[in-house]
C-alpha cells in the first residue's frame, strides 16, 4: 500500500529544495564577514567551496549539504564568486566522506544547531500539531514544523521525517478538537446527538438526513416543514458557544465535514469524531435553517403584495374599455356646459340634451369605482390573502425572539400584542396598539372603521417586519444574514487600524475640502468649455446636454478576420480541453479531500465531477456518459472534494496562469475589468430558487453577474434572484474574487450604476466607469450653490449636502475598512443600506458622497 503523502511533489520541492530565483539566493546565500574568515582557514578552493555550502544549506533550507538532491549550479556559482574560486572544483569537494562529516560537525558547532534524534519526536509533534489548529494543509503545517524545530536549533531532518510528523500532528489537532467539543456537553445532548444518525421510522430515514433535505419553493407548507426543522434542532440543545471551544477553522472544518458527510459513514467515525462532527452539523444547521425559513418568509410576504398589486393592474387593463367610455362622456359634458357659458341657456337643459342626464347619473357608479381603483393601496388587495398568512405567521412569530432598538422597539411590542392574541385565540386587538408603519395610508386604512382591523394590521405588521430584518434594524441572534447592522462591521477600533492603509483621506474635513475644490473648477472648466464649443460630441441644446455616440470600437474588418480564425481552430473534446488546462495550470491541486487534504488518487474523476457541474449535466448523466467512473464515484468526489473554497482557490490559480501568459497582453494591460449579469431559465416553474422577471419573459429563472478581466478571464461568478438589482453585486467580485489581479478601473452597464457604487468603488481605490444610458438626462451634483457655474444652471440638480456626509463620517469609513478586510461582502453592507428606506442617514450620506463622484465622471 502506497504511503499516505501530506505533501504535492510541488510542495516538496518548495519546501525542501534550495531556491533558484536570484532574490531569494541574495537574501539567502550572502556570506557574512566571519563566514568567509571561517571558510578561509580551509586547505585548496574544493574544501573551501564545500564548507561555503555546508553553512548555506544548514541556514536554508536546514538540512545541509546532500549528495542526493545535490547543489544547483547558480547558487554553487554565487558562493564561489564570494570566495573568489573556480566553480568547476566543487566537483573534487569530499572525495572522503569523513571530510563532509568532519565539515557537518565544525558547522553545526559554528550555528550552534544540533541534529535531530528520535527523541525529539515528541517537540516536533507538537510543533505539528499547534500548526494544524489552524490549517489542514500540509505546505503551512511542514513550513511551521521547519521553521520550529529551527527556532530550537535543530538540524533538520528529512523530508520524509517532517512529512510524517506533520501528517501525525494534524491527527492529533484532529482529535484534541473533537474532545475540546464533546467535554462540553451533557450525557443527554449526547445521546441526542447519537440519535442523528439512527433510523427513525417517524421520518422513515435518519434524523439527520430529514433535516438537510427541505424545499426551498416559498409556499405556507414548506416554511412550517423548515420551522419544524428548526425546533427539533433547539430541542438537541447545543448552544453555539460550543464551537468556541476550539479554533476558528477546526470548527469550519467540522462543519464543512457535518454538512455532507452520510450517517453510515459518521457511524464509522470513532465516538469523539463522529459527536463532534455532529455538534457542529447541528449548529451550522440551526443557522441555515433560520435565515432559510426567514428568507421564505420574506418571499412569501413580498408574494403577497406583488400579487395583490398585479391584480390591481389587471382589473385596472380589464376596465379600460370603460375609462374610454366615461372619458367621452366627460368630454360631451364638458362641451355642453362650455356652450352653456359662451352662448348662454340652461346647462342642465343642454346637458340633457347632449349627454342625457340619466346617462350621467347612471355612469356615477363606474367613476366612483375607477377611482376608488386608482387609490386603492396593495394593502387592502394583500389583505384578501389572510387566510394564507395565518397557515404560517404564528409559528414563525413564535419561532424567533426578535430585538431592535430605537423606531424598532414599536414593531416588537406591536409583534407581543399579536403573539398575545394568537395565544388567547382572539380575534380582535386591542386597543391602542402600536402603529409602527412609515406610511401614513396605512394607520388611516387600518383604523378606518373606528377600531383596529386585526387583518389588515397583521399584514402591515408582517410587511414592516420583512422591510426591518431586511434592513438590519430588527434582527435575530443565532443568525447569520439578519444580524444586527453593527454586527457585520469591524469594531471601532479594528476599523481604525484599516483606514490608515485606505486610499482616502480618513479626515472628513480635509477629504471634502479637496473634493470640493476638485469638484469647483472642474464645474466652472466644463461650463466655459460648453459655452464655446470646446467639447468634441458635447452641446447644450434646449437647455438638455446632447452627447455624440460613441463609434463602435471594433472595425469590420476584424469581424471578418474573427470568423476565418475560427475556422482555423482545431475541434476538440472539452474533456481533452480541460485536462490540458489542468496540466497547463495545476488547478487540480487545489481540489482536496474535506477530512484528510490529500489529492484524489483519479484526477479524471475529478474532472468528470466538474464537468457535470459546470455543464449542467447532473452526475448521474455524466456517469452514463463516461467511461470508467461510475455514479458512485462522481457522487463521492462531488461531496468531498468540490467544494466553494477548492473552486475558488482553482479559479485563482486558472486566473492567475491565464494573466502570465503574454499573448494576453494583446487584449489588455491587465488592470480593466467589466461586469454584467445573464439571466437563465430554470426549466422548473415551482423552483425554490427561481423569479420571473417580466424583461426576460414569463418563465422562472435566475440571474448569474460574471466578472471578466481585460484579459478576457472571468475572474468571480455569483448566483443572484432573476429580480434583484445589480449594482450591490459589482463589487463583490473586485474585493473578494480578484485576488492578486492589480486591477483599478471597472466598467457595468447602466443597471449597474448607482450612486452608492460611485461612492465606495472611489474610497476603495478603485475607477468606475459606467456604461450609462442616460448620462444626459442625470443632474450634475455641486457643493456651491448651482447658480455659481452660469450657463449651466439647468444641468445641476440640488446641491450636495455635506453636511450629512460629515455627521456619519465615522460610519462611513468603517462600512468602507470592514470591505476592505473581508469582514463583509459589499452586496451584504448595499443590500441593508437599500432596505432601510429614506428615513437611514448612513445610505443618504453614502449616496451624496456617490453624488460628487458620479459627477465627476461625468465630467471626464
Amino acid at each position: 500500500m502506497a504511503r499516505r503523502r501530506l505533501l504535492t511533489g510541488d510542495e516538496r520541492r518548495r519546501l525542501f529544495d534550495p531556491p533558484v530565483q536570484e532574490t531569494a539566493i541574495i537574501g539567502h546565500y550572502t556570506l557574512s564577514a566571519e563566514d568567509v574568515e571561517l571558510v578561509g582557514r580551509r586547505y585548496g578552493p574544493a574544501n573551501r567551496l564545500g564548507l561555503a555550502a555546508q553553512i548555506a544549506l544548514m541556514r536554508h533550507p536546514g538540512f545541509g549539504l546532500q549528495p542526493e538532491i545535490g547543489l544547483p549550479d547558480v547558487i554553487l556559482q554565487y558562493l564561489a564568486a564570494q570566495l573568489f574560486v573556480d566553480p568547476s572544483s566543487f566537483s573534487a569537494y569530499g572525495q572522503r566522506a569523513q571530510t563532509r562529516t568532519d565539515h557537518a560537525d565544525l558547522v553545526a558547532r559554528y550555528l550552534g544547531i544540533r541534529p535531530f534524534r528520535r527523541g525529539d519526536l515528541a517537540l516536533a509533534l507538537n510543533l505539528a500539531a499547534q500548526a494544524a489548529e489552524y490549517t489542514d494543509r500540509g505546505e503551512p503545517i511542514v513550513r511551521a514544523l521547519m521553521v520550529g524545530l529551527k527556532g530550537e536549533r535543530f538540524i533538520l531532518p528529512s523530508g520524509d521525517t517532517l512529512e510524517r510528523a506533520g501528517l501525525a500532528g494534524r491527527a492529533r489537532a484532529r482529535k484534541a478538537a473533537a474532545a475540546a467539543i464533546v467535554e462540553g456537553l451533557s450525557s443527554a445532548e449526547l445521546t441526542r446527538l447519537d440519535e442523528l444518525v439512527i433510523n427513525n421510522p417517524d421520518f422513515g430515514m435518519t434524523p439527520l438526513a430529514w433535516l438537510r433535505n427541505f424545499e426551498e419553493a416559498p409556499t405556507a407548507a414548506n416554511i412550517n416543514g423548515l420551522l419544524e426543522r428548526l425546533r427539533y434542532v433547539r430541542g438537541i440543545g447545543i448552544h453555539p458557544v460550543v464551537g468556541g471551544a476550539i479554533p476558528e477553522f477546526r470548527f469550519a472544518q467540522f462543519v464543512r465535514e457535518g454538512g455532507v458527510a452520510p450517517a453510515f459513514l459518521l457511524s464509522d467515525y470513532s465516538v469523539n469524531r463522529r459527536r463532534a462532527t455532529l455538534t457542529a452539523a447541528v449548529i451550522d444547521l440551526e443557522a441555515r435553517l433560520a435565515d432559510a425559513a426567514i428568507q421564505m418568509f420574506d418571499r412569501l410576504i413580498g408574494g403577497m403584495f406583488t400579487r395583490a398589486r398585479r391584480g390591481r393592474e389587471r382589473r385596472y387593463q380589464d376596465s379600460i374599455q370603460s375609462v374610454g367610455q366615461l372619458m367621452r362622456l366627460f368630454g360631451a359634458t364638458i362641451t355642453a356646459l362650455d356652450e352653456a357659458v359662451q352662448n348662454g341657456g340652461d346647462p342642465l337643459e343642454l346637458i340633457d340634451e347632449a349627454v342625457g342626464w340619466h346617462r350621467l347619473v347612471a355612469a356615477k357608479a363606474q367613476v366612483d369605482a375607477l377611482a376608488d381603483l386608482a387609490g386603492e393601496d396593495a394593502l387592502v388587495t394583500a389583505t384578501e390573502r389572510y387566510a394564507t398568512l395565518r397557515r404560517f405567521s404564528p409559528a414563525f412569530l413564535d419561532a424567533f425572539t426578535f430585538k431592535a432598538s430605537g423606531t424598532g422597539t414599536a414593531l416588537i411590542k406591536a409583534i407581543d400584542v399579536i403573539r398575545d392574541a394568537n395565544t388567547r385565540k382572539s380575534r380582535d386587538l386591542p386597543d391602542g396598539v402600536p402603529l409602527p408603519f412609515p406610511n401614513r395610508q396605512w394607520k388611516r386604512l387600518i383604523t378606518e372603521s373606528g377600531r383596529i382591523d386585526r387583518r389588515r394590521y397583521e399584514i402591515a405588521i408582517m410587511a414592516t417586519l420583512r422591510d426591518r430584518l431586511r434592513a438590519g434594524d430588527v434582527w435575530i441572534e443565532g443568525t447569520r444574514n439578519y444580524q444586527r447592522f453593527d454586527a457585520y462591521l469591524l469594531g471601532r477600533r479594528d476599523a481604525a487600524k484599516v483606514a490608515d492603509v485606505l486610499p482616502f483621506d480618513s479626515n472628513a474635513a480635509s477629504y471634502l475640502a479637496d473634493r470640493a475644490r476638485n469638484l469647483d473648477w472642474r464645474l466652472r472648466r466644463f461650463a466655459k468649455q460648453l459655452k464655446t464649443n470646446k467639447l468634441e460630441g458635447v452641446s447644450l441644446e434646449r437647455d438638455r446636454l446632447k452627447l455624440q455616440q460613441m463609434p463602435p470600437v471594433t472595425p469590420p474588418e476584424a469581424e471578418a478576420l474573427d470568423r476565418k480564425l475560427d475556422t482555423l481552430l482545431p475541434r476538440v473534446r472539452i474533456t481533452e480541453l480541460l485536462l490540458e488546462v489542468a496540466e497547463r495550470t495545476g488547478f487540480l491541486n487545489a481540489f482536496r479531500d474535506l477530512r484528510s487534504g490529500k489529492e484524489h488518487d483519479n484526477p479524471s474523476t475529478v474532472l468528470a465531477a466538474i464537468l457535470a457541474d459546470g455543464t449542467n449535466l447532473g452526475l448521474e448523466r455524466m456517469a452514463n456518459a463516461s467511461e470508467g467512473v461510475s455514479y458512485a464515484q462522481l457522487a463521492w468526489t462531488h461531496n468531498w472534494y468540490l467544494s466553494p473554497e477548492n473552486y475558488q482557490a482553482a479559479l485563482a490559480m486558472i486566473i492567475s496562469a491565464h494573466h502570465e501568459l503574454p499573448f494576453a497582453r494583446h487584449w489588455g494591460a491587465g488592470t480593466s475589468s467589466s461586469s454584467d449579469g445573464q439571466f437563465f431559465r430554470s426549466g422548473r416553474n415551482r423552483s425554490g430558487a427561481a423569479d420571473v422577471n417580466a424583461k426576460y419573459g414569463a418563465e422562472p429563472g435566475v440571474k448569474i453577474y460574471s466578472h471578466l478581466s481585460d484579459h478576457f478571464a472571468s475572474f468571480g461568478s455569483r448566483i443572484m434572484s432573476a429580480t434583484a438589482g445589480e449594482a450591490p453585486y459589482v463589487l463583490d467580485g473586485l474585493v473578494l474574487g480578484a485576488g492578486n489581479l492589480p486591477l483599478h478601473e471597472h466598467y457595468t452597464d447602466t443597471g449597474g450604476a448607482t450612486d452608492h457604487v460611485f461612492a465606495l468603488c472611489h474610497l476603495l481605490g478603485f475607477r468606475f466607469a459606467p456604461r450609462l444610458r442616460d448620462i444626459g438626462d442625470r443632474k450634475l451634483g455641486s457643493i456651491a450653490a448651482p447658480s455659481t457655474y452660469k450657463g449651466i444652471e439647468n444641468l445641476m440638480g440640488r446641491t450636495i449636502k455635506t453636511a450629512a456626509i460629515e455627521a456619519d463620517w465615522d460610519d462611513i469609513v468603517r462600512i468602507v475598512a470592514s470591505i476592505k478586510d473581508g469582514t463583509v461582502a459589499p452586496s451584504v453592507i448595499l443590500r441593508k443600506l437599500a432596505a432601510y428606506k429614506r428615513q437611514n442617514r448612513l445610505d443618504f450620506a453614502l449616496a451624496e458622497l456617490g453624488r460628487i463622484e458620479r459627477t465627476l465622471f461625468t465630467l471626464d
